[in-house]
């Protein structure tokens, strides 16, 4: 594994870029390869197998491209399916889960809400985190079915959203909680709506940045950062449409967009 060998990023479509924005601003110098599998999205209606399958499928891929880490920027993908990537590959695989530690950390009224999809609060994963971080606590489990399809369109400032999160806002509203924290990679994109319904005063989590400083501290003790100098390049792949992953991930990358196609 060369320090120049890239980083790579999947998620079910084009929510991981909000992970993929932290990594960018956390290791400006390395490449990054993500892939967007929105022809399988979304991975929060398929069943465990299924997501297991494409999980694996989209790991090797990546590590035939030399990736020398891989980040599952999606928390279904992570609950589901990253203990079995962990098992099979030999570099490092790092996941993304609700903030639930740091919500129950910082939450002033004791009650926090966790904002996630039906696949990631069903999952083994997340009732062990509840079990671990959510004891002294009340936690609030809202399953937001599409949001994250909302995203996907582009739709983040829509009536639809606003409904939607105003809907799903609402019981964790009543229940005072004080914070809230963001249990799938495409919910960042509605913080501004969020803030909107539920004011400024509530504490957003966003584990993001987390997920950007493990990567860099799991590359370090191989030394596997490239030279300082080095600019990073952002490389795209996409299942399904490339066409139409292009034109979802221009809507939230800054930076010229092509996207390839999957194999």
């Amino acid at each position: 594994m060369k320090p120049t060998s890239p980083i790579g990023i999947f998620d079910s479509g084009i929510g991981g870029l909000s992970v993929l924005a932290h990594l960018r601003r956390e290791l400006p110098n390395e490449d990054l390869v993500y892939v967007a599998d929105s022809g399988f999205a979304p991975y929060g209606q398929r069943s465990a197998d299924q997501i297991r399958a494409r999980s694996e499928t989209i790991a090797s891929f990546l590590q035939a491209h030399e990736a020398k880490t891989i980040v599952v920027a999606c928390n279904t993908a992570t609950a589901v399916a990253a203990t079995a990537l962990r098992r099979a590959m030999d570099i490092p695989v790092i996941g993304v889960e609700p903030g639930l530690k740091p919500a129950a950390n910082r939450t002033r009224s004791g009650v926090i809400g966790i904002l996630a999809t039906h696949g990631t609060l069903n999952s083994e994963k997340y009732s062990h985190l509840v079990n671990r971080y959510g004891r002294e606590v009340e936690v609030i489990s809202q399953i937001c079915n599409g949001l994250a399809d909302l995203v996907e369109q582009g739709l983040t400032d829509s009536d639809e959203a606003r409904g939607l999160l105003a809907q799903y806002l609402e019981p964790i509203r009543q229940r005072g909680a004080d914070t809230i924290a963001l249990g799938c990679t495409h919910y960042p994109f509605l913080i501004p709506e969020i803030k909107r319904i539920t004011g400024e005063a509530t504490d957003i989590i966003d584990t993001g940045s987390a997920v950007a400083r493990e990567t860099r501290r799991r590359l370090e003790p191989n030394c596997l950062h490239p030279d300082p100098g080095r600019e990073g390049r952002t490389h795209f792949f996409a299942s399904g449409s490339v066409e139409e992953a292009a034109k979802r991930i221009a809507l939230y990358w800054p930076e010229p967009v092509r996207v390839r196609p999957l194999p």
